[in-house]
């Protein structure tokens, strides 16, 4: 009996110690939330959640949850990122290690095509506000926890004197990626436009801040799309999401999360990292598509295609279709010499899916380009993405 016992106790070892084990969602389910886009010519195009939160900080759900989400909605990769300092669920889940949820994480992503990342929020009033770090080695090393503390707000203030600028040079220590959160948020932007502090200022300079949220939840900023442009830095579009991803973003009524789209050479975490520090990104938000021209411009390229461009015996309309393979819906605005006969000057093409057009060229060409400024894609600030879609015309008999 005694024996019987003692291996029941081991058996049990796995669930007392790390936790809830391996996430259990089925491959092949709820195809239709998934977040799909093609390769580029030159990188594989990854998609990456950079912010999330469990009930290790202020979120309330459990880190395998997460997981579950992430591999629902197709992701390839995923950072834990738990406040450090502000910890409003010390009383029920009272810890010391800030790799907690991260460690978690990684258990419930055994055994599936998911890379988790390691990261921390360095959470301050102004001007410091919220900071991400991720690819860290060990978030301890980024804060002071009091001991023997289970109220919210000392922790928080305790944990918090220790300076926020040391907290980002023990980050960049351990070679994390360091971005600035949501710098549009809180009652010292009552506006919604961002302004950038001298303490971000002089990180950016110091190539100590690498990246900043231009996209967050429901909202996107122009102007700090703009600071971006104008500080070199990374362009991140987050979740940052504390409910459910169902909730707050309804994939099931077609919405997604905002995500970055990495360009990566290769699918791992360093090559993630990699990319990252080299500002190969995209942010995907609602429909729209936000980069600098020299990453979006290869993307949109391997999305929309023109095929089976033809002259129907008899005319001298050119038949064509569009593709696109992604997961935006395009909006297209002819800016070419030629006209449609079944439509306007403005093209939707529906995620994976293709729309046909009759092109009057008035005289059958060998080739046709057709340019389009796209309306749903943004190079900068009120500035709209463009592409040639062309194609050698087959010339049917008369």
């Amino acid at each position: 009996m005694k024996r019987f016992a003692l291996i029941l106790v081991f058996a049990l070892i796995p669930r007392l110690t790390g936790a809830h084990g391996p996430a259990t969602v089925p491959d092949g389910v709820d195809e239709a939330r998934r977040i799909v886009f093609p390769d580029t010519a030159t990188h594989l195009t990854l998609v990456l959640d950079p912010h999330t939160h469990s009930a290790f900080s202020d979120g309330h759900v459990w880190p395998r949850t997460r997981i579950e989400e992430a591999l629902r909605d197709g992701l390839d990769a995923i950072a834990i990122t738990e406040h450090l300092e502000y910890q409003p669920h010390i009383a029920d889940l009272p810890h010391r290690d800030r790799n907690r949820a991260y460690a978690e994480a990684v258990a419930a992503a055994q055994g599936r095509n998911l890379i988790v990342i390691n990261g921390a929020e360095i959470t301050r009033d102004a001007p410091a506000g919220h900071i991400n770090a991720i690819f860290l080695d060990d978030a301890n090393a980024l804060v002071k926890v009091p001991r023997e503390k289970l109220d919210v707000r000392k922790v928080y203030v305790e944990s918090g004197a220790w300076p926020a600028q040391k907290a980002v040079e023990a980050a960049n220590a351990q070679g994390a990626f360091v971005f600035w959160n949501h710098p549009y948020w809180g009652g010292d932007v009552p506006n919604g436009i961002t302004v950038m502090p001298e303490f971000h200022r002089a990180n950016a300079a110091a190539k100590l801040l690498h990246g900043i949220e231009i996209a967050n939840g429901n909202d996107y900023s122009a102007e700090t799309f703009q600071i971006a442009l104008d500080h070199d830095l990374t362009l991140m579009g987050v979740s940052d999401v504390h409910d459910l991803i169902d909730w707050d973003y309804e994939p099931h009524k077609g919405g997604h999360r905002p995500v970055t789209l990495v360009f990566a050479a290769e699918r791992s975490s360093q090559s993630i990292r990699q990319a990252l520090f080299d500002r190969r990104t995209v942010v995907w938000f609602k429909n729209l598509l936000i980069g600098r021209p020299q990453h979006l411009d290869p993307l949109l390229a391997a999305s929309l295609s023109l095929r089976d461009a033809h002259y129907p015996p008899g005319s001298d309309m050119l038949t064509v279709t569009i593709a696109n393979v992604s997961d935006a819906r395009f909006q297209l605005l002819s800016k070419g010499p030629f006209t449609f006969f079944e439509h306007g000057n403005l093209v939707e093409v529906p995620p994976h899916e293709s729309v046909t057009l009759r092109v009057k060229t008035r005289t059958r060409l060998p080739r046709v380009d057709l340019p389009f400024e796209v309306i749903n894609a943004l190079t900068a600030p009120s500035r709209n993405a463009s592409i040639t879609l062309g194609a050698e015309a087959l010339q049917a008999q008369m």
